[in-house]
């Protein structure tokens, strides 16, 4: 257990330092050191307002059930759910989405992404990559880990890359640095408290390994002011200089980093302020809390409706400086009972874009702010015996919003079935080249060194997707 130790005082912002640290940790089961030094040392883009934010439908949406109904299928591969007209001419999307059809001309809508590696986690969302590429050297950064590395600046008081997946610090790791190591690791804050997703028991044996003191509380008592916390860290830099030389991982290089910016983030109340969701006036936590009666059959890895406050807090971390926001919904993963579990699931899902995407545009943001909504991979045309769609890789929904992007349509078409790419295929990296692009990165010409020393492009083969750009 590391302790840092001062006395209360008060800052021109008006907040005391316990006050301050407090607001830090509210609601979010105490940050630790780690993330807060981590925070620090992977800042946003220098005088930049482009930001990402990334919507994980966690567990693999299904394409026919949400943007690409097929009505005139057979009954066991249409399912259950009527198509409703949207804002678009000749779009129709799911009856459980009437908010996003109302505003369709704000998204772009793609029904033909394919490329999925097919792996159960929110990997390829991050990076446009499998987990196994280059995976000798570290494996694939994160786009949020990218960011970190190139235009992260210890002067900033926000981290670049804030992963809000799971709510759990470290449980499933999809938002790696891969090969750039952990120094752009991204800032975890622990947010189970704040919303109802119970996890599936093998992220709880993932949280279990990880063992009870894997966080780091940081509280306050009398002894220590910012002035001596900053001469400490200095001294502690200069002390561990000699064993960052000799270690070759990586390890003490980041920890000797965050040590020197440990000051900086605890002196800092805009991060910690935007944690806070008290903070937020009660028109707006109004406006990102559905009126969706409780389902007494919710299954138990869903969320409830407070899970739209997830967009809200990733609004407000790009307000504070945030660069790239991760975020979850669960639990798309339905082999059974699909239909049942889309009718809790989606609205939420519907209100949340909504919300998210009003709130933007109405402050000014939405053509800097870039947000996509997808999933792993999409689900099988034809219904199980379990009433449930299974994993389909072959192709999946995307959904596209703010960032500058041409939206108001739709890009690709699938067969009868929605279970195969017709025309205009996508790829997980054309997305990625679209998002990087809308954050002023050039995916062709930008490259990273890897620990070999050779440069690696940013993407393979990715493209910024035409009709946006």
């Amino acid at each position: 257990m590391f302790t840092i130790f001062g006395r209360a005082y008060r800052h021109c912002d008006g907040l005391n330092r316990r006050e301050l640290l407090t607001a830090g940790a509210l609601g979010v089961g105490g940050l630790t050191l780690a993330d807060l030094l981590r925070a620090e040392a992977a800042v946003g883009i220098k005088s930049s307002a482009k930001a990402i934010i990334t919507i994980h439908l966690d567990g693999g949406p299904p394409q026919m059930d949400m943007i690409d109904p097929k009505p005139e299928a057979p009954v066991e591969i249409r399912g259950e759910f009527k198509p409703i007209a949207t804002k678009i001419t000749g779009l129709r999307v799911c009856e459980l989405m009437p908010k996003v059809a109302r505003l369709a001309d704000k998204f772009a809508f793609i029904r033909s992404l394919v490329g999925s590696a097919g792996a159960h986690d929110a990997f390829q969302c991050q990076s446009g990559f499998a987990a196994r590429d280059l995976q000798s050297l570290g494996g694939r950064p994160a786009l949020g880990s990218v960011v970190a590395k190139l235009h992260g600046s210890p002067r900033d008081t926000a981290p670049p890359f804030v992963d809000l997946m799971q709510g759990r610090p470290l449980v499933r790791n999809s938002a790696r640095p891969g090969f750039l190591g952990p120094t752009y690791n991204p800032f975890r804050p622990d947010i189970s408290k704040l919303f109802a997703r119970e996890l599936e028991p093998g992220m709880k044996q993932e949280l279990a390994a990880r063992g009870a003191s894997h966080t780091t509380r940081l509280t306050l008592v009398d002894g220590l002011s910012a002035e001596r916390l900053r001469d400490r860290t200095q001294l502690l830099a200069r002390l561990d200089s000699v064993r960052r030389d000799l270690d070759a991982s990586g390890t003490m290089t980041a920890m000797d980093r965050f040590t020197q910016q440990a000051a900086t983030i605890l002196t800092s109340g805009r991060f910690a302020a935007a944690m806070d969701l008290d903070q937020e006036s009660p028109r707006v936590l109004e406006r990102y809390t559905p009126a969706i009666a409780p389902d007494p059959d919710r299954f138990y890895t869903s969320e409830d409706a407070t899970a739209v406050r997830k967009l809200l807090l990733a609004r407000r971390l790009v307000e504070a400086g945030v660069r790239c926001v991760s975020v979850s919904f669960s639990d798309f993963d339905t082999h059974a009972k699909n239909f049942p579990r889309m009718r809790q699931l989606l609205p939420i899902i519907d209100h949340g874009l909504h919300a998210l995407v009003t709130d933007l545009d109405e402050r000014g943001m939405l053509g800097d702010v870039s947000i996509v909504a997808w999933g792993e991979f999409g689900r099988t045309p034809r219904i199980n015996k379990a009433g449930g769609r299974d994993h389909w890789p072959a192709v999946s929904p995307v959904l596209l919003a703010g960032g500058g992007m041409k939206v108001g349509q739709v890009i690709g078409v699938t067969d009868r079935y929605a279970g195969a790419v017709v025309s205009r295929p996508v790829h997980f990296q054309d997305v990625f080249a679209t998002l990087y692009r809308n954050l002023g990165l050039d995916p062709v010409t930008t490259t990273l060194t890897d620990p070999n020393g050779r440069p690696q492009h940013l993407l393979e083969h990715g493209q910024p997707i035409r009709e946006l750009v």
